[in-house]
């Protein structure tokens, strides 16, 4: 997609550099860094150097670390602001851990004091704060989630879906980050020195970063965010590709859609952590894309340390900052540069006039992503989502307690239920053992979710991009990386359970089963990260953009699950799976559309009608639909059933409805299990007699809708295009 440049209406970062776009800009301005030696928690010596915000812990609010950060930078975003936002993207790999590990390692077991424990819940409360009532996505794909967040809020203003997006990254230092870099030896114990010729690793930082993006100039010659580019290495769960061919590709689509050439960039900010193999790999695709002369480039990782998800927020408002202020700051921490890099990087800011300047964030699982920020002479242009042909399904799968598919489907179709997780040599009946040895439940279900999914596609067909959608993530490999950091003293974190620890860790990995270099996705949002998932592939496909694999999945771990699901707690019972859908923008198959048709704030009861006028249903409800799947999740069954009767009565609905929940089990990504199962309805061409205790319902052409209920909504139409 390329065409209208998007405009910056405000900006907040906050990081160890300071608070404020004055104080950071100060800051570059000196080439000071804000690296200090660890003391938010204990640690054992060496005590290794990060970046840390000056944020004393309040004991009137309960909210995590990354939460107060996220607050701190997204208020001085919609400072000046007089409404809230239509929509919020985040990034976010840390979410409320740092509160998590305390309660594990004190072995609290009340559910209620994990609460702020899902990276979702601090998009939620932004939302909360600023009173958004629009879609909310939470996108975690490692380090750069940031960028990916402010790709989404992109895509989503150029359609003309909003009109003022909140997107950025925040991330808080936390002992899985800390102890799982260290267990990698990735920290450099002098603290980072980005492409210096002795550098010997990164420094963990924290901090958050938001644009206030919209689609109107908010004054005369404002800042703009240009283009962006995403990519998948598709190579190795930490090691980017050495030839950094995924970080060529990523900047080069950023330029193309921005509508620039190389020559065009005045300044590139480099993701450039300060370990020995990322620098390396970005200093080639470097010169694969610029040439042996690249513009003036540098990283501020030395200055700030790396933020994780904060970091491609931060540098954006960096790449901002260096427009409006005509400056491109210092490569801190550089002494002598390695000579195998090819590189200049600078070693004190350049003050010069800058148009156009390019910032790069990669992240573990090989998830690339490159932003343009400056001006353009171009002329708007607006693309609608009308102009796009709906996404259709060509192929569906999903997994249970019962079974893969065809079980899951004879299963629920028969009136029985699919509760309970699915044995290990079921769901890897078919996987190579190369690929799973190493792996624990999530991943394992997701690379079956994969397989079976694209199983009669051809090479050519492979989906070429993924978004997959995870409550919790990896929560086996979370449990056993901090119990072994808990039982030896700090002394033996594993660092097989840190990489695997991370949100995309699955997606990542089925991208290098399949081969799918292009955009790849994780989001966390809650009981609403499938339809998070299938928001964002909507928002990265267009017409020429080939298949996409979107995904939900969630495994259930006997200790943490019923801590951070109150759902599960309140059920008493593990289940797991997810489901997966192959996805084409239009295309010559004959398979159902999908669509999203509402994820945002749940409304009052009074709202009910004015929301069924937003989606532009018909007067009755029924005309188009023959069922409705509803997931009513234990934790709010309360509220859910009372939004379901307003639904009812308002849309004079008079067909069966489903609450697929008490069928399929209480986990995170029921909902992807159900998208899978409506396929398969539609397949049948009626509802089974004994899903609704009476004769089969035959659909006669109508519709499916997907109904997520909750402190959240959202409203997904499967069905004819």
């Amino acid at each position: 997609m390329s065409g209208a440049p998007i405009y910056i209406a405000g900006m907040g970062i906050v990081s160890a550099l300071g608070r404020g776009a004055a104080e950071t800009l100060q800051a570059l301005l000196q080439s000071r860094h804000g690296l200090s030696v660890m003391d938010l928690f204990p640690v054992i010596e060496p005590r290794m150097p990060v970046g840390a915000v000056d944020t004393p812990d309040d004991p009137r609010d309960a909210a995590p670390r990354t939460h107060r950060l996220a607050r701190s930078a997204a208020n001085q975003a919609l400072a000046g602001s007089s409404q809230p936002p239509d929509a919020i993207i985040l990034g976010t790999t840390t979410g409320g851990i740092l509160t998590t590990e305390t309660l594990l390692e004190r072995n609290i077991t009340d559910p209620d004091a994990y609460r702020w424990h899902a990276l979702g819940s601090v998009s939620d409360d932004l939302a909360r704060r600023c009173e958004c009532r629009g879609p909310v996505i939470t996108v975690s794909t490692a380090c750069a989630s940031g960028a990916v967040a402010i790709a989404l809020a992109m895509a989503m203003l150029r359609r003309g879906l909003a009109k003022r997006v909140l997107a950025g990254g925040a991330d808080s230092l936390c002992r899985l980050t800390y102890f799982g870099f260290k267990s990698l030896q990735l920290i450099d114990p002098l603290g980072a020195r980005p492409l210096d010729r002795e550098r010997r690793g990164m420094s963990v930082a924290e901090g958050a970063a938001f644009l206030l993006l919209a689609s109107e100039p908010p004054s005369p010659n404002a800042v703009q965010l240009l283009g962006a580019g995403l990519s998948c290495d598709a190579f190795h769960a930490t090691t980017p590709q050495p030839e950094g061919q995924g970080a060529y590709a990523a900047m080069r689509s950023a330029l193309s859609d921005a509508g620039l050439t190389p020559g065009d960039i005045d300044y590139i900010n480099l993701h450039g952590t300060g370990t020995l193999d990322n620098d390396l790999a970005e200093a080639r695709a470097v010169i694969t894309l610029f040439g042996s002369q690249p513009p003036p480039l540098s990283s501020i990782k030395g200055a700030t340390g790396h933020s994780l998800a904060a970091a491609g927020a931060i540098e954006a408002v960096v790449a901002a900052l260096a427009v409006q202020n005509g400056v491109a700051p210092a490569n801190v921490g550089l002494a002598q540069v390695d000579g195998q890099l090819q590189l200049a990087p600078l070693m004190a800011p350049l003050h010069k006039p800058m148009n156009t300047v390019l910032s790069n964030s990669f992240g573990f699982g090989g998830n690339n992503a490159a932003l343009v920020i400056g001006r353009s002479r171009k002329p708007a242009q607006t693309l609608s989502a009308s102009s796009l042909p709906p996404l259709t399904i060509t192929a569906a799968a999903c997994l249970t307690g019962a079974g893969r598919t065809q079980a899951t489907w004879q299963a629920f179709a028969s009136g029985q239920t699919c509760h309970g997780c699915l044995a290990d040599q079921i769901v890897c009946e078919g996987l190579p053992p190369r690929a799973t040895r190493r792996l624990k439940r999530l991943p394992k279900l997701a690379l079956a979710l994969a397989t079976e999914a694209c199983r009669q596609l051809s090479p050519e067909q492979m989906p070429k991009a993924i978004s997959l959608g995870t409550a919790w993530g990896a929560l086996s490999e979370t449990h056993d990386f901090l119990q072994r950091l808990f039982e030896s003293s700090q002394q033996f974190p594993s660092p097989t359970d840190f990489i695997g620890s991370v949100h995309n860790a699955p997606a990542s990995q089925v991208a290098m089963m399949l081969g799918a270099k292009r955009a790849n996705v994780t989001t966390s949002g809650g009981d609403l990260s499938f339809e998070q998932a299938l928001l964002a592939a909507d928002l990265l496909t267009d017409a020429a953009a080939g298949p996409i694999l979107v995904m939900g999945v969630d495994e259930a771990q006997p200790v943490l699950s019923p801590l951070l699901d109150g759902s599960v707690h309140k059920a008493g019972c593990l289940t797991d799976g997810g489901g997966a859908l192959l996805l084409q923008r239009g295309g010559a198959g004959s398979g159902p559309a999908i669509e999203v048709l509402a994820n945002g704030a749940a409304p009052q009861a009074e709202e009910i009608a004015s929301f069924l006028r937003q989606l532009d249903f018909p007067a009755a409800l029924d005309k188009c639909y023959g069922l409705i799947l509803t997931g009513i999740p234990a934790e709010h069954r309360e509220l859910a059933e009372s939004q379901l009767r307003a639904l009812l009565m308002e849309s004079r609905f008079q067909g069966p409805v489903i609450d697929y929940r008490r069928r399929i089990g209480e986990f995170g990504a029921a909902s992807a299990v159900a998208a899978a199962l409506a396929v398969k309805i539609l397949e049948h061409g009626s509802v089974p007699a004994a899903l609704i205790g009476g004769p089969e319902q035959p659909l006669n052409g109508r519709g499916i809708l997907l109904l997520g209920l909750g402190p959240r909504i959202s409203v997904v139409r499967i069905g004819p295009p």
